[in-house]
């Protein structure tokens, strides 16, 4: 019993695999609203091309998000098994960085070039406000 719950054991990775696609549509479900956002988009006069504003739309809105979440959550199930089954095929690792450990590490990393790239843009922007020595020459 034991050698199904290591971390290079069929049960555990199931069950990983399992609940990560589980707590990925929970917290997709729980953040996102289509109907409200079907709402605010019939409020400011938008519409979806071909489909009814209103209830119609968040049922387009659920469909198409359902799907897409469905790749997602497959996609990081798998992502965090492929370590432990790498581990399960090539015992002696130089390494190990396990598939939660990687899920965080892509996260941190995107979450540093969303800020990075925001702080470039604010400083673009404040260099575009203030008037440069050229500029005021030039005048």
């Amino acid at each position: 019993m034991a050698d199904f719950f290591a971390p290079t054991g069929v049960l555990y990775n199931v069950t990983q695999f399992i609940l990560i696609v589980f707590f990925t549509f929970f917290y997709a479900a729980t953040v996102f609203n289509p109907d409200e956002l079907a709402d605010n988009l019939k409020k400011s006069g938008g519409f979806v091309p071909g489909i009814r504003p209103g209830k119609k739309t968040s049922q387009f809105f659920d469909i198409v998000l359902t799907r897409l979440w469905l790749v997602g959550a497959v996609y990081l199930g798998f992502l965090a098994i492929v370590p432990n089954v790498l581990l399960a095929f090539i015992p002696r690792m130089p390494f190990y960085l396990g598939g939660t450990s990687l899920l965080i590490v892509v996260g941190v990393g995107l979450e540093l070039a969303t800020q990075i790239e925001s702080y470039l843009m604010e400083h673009n922007y404040d260099a575009l406000l203030t008037p440069s020595k050229s500029r005021r020459i030039a005048r």
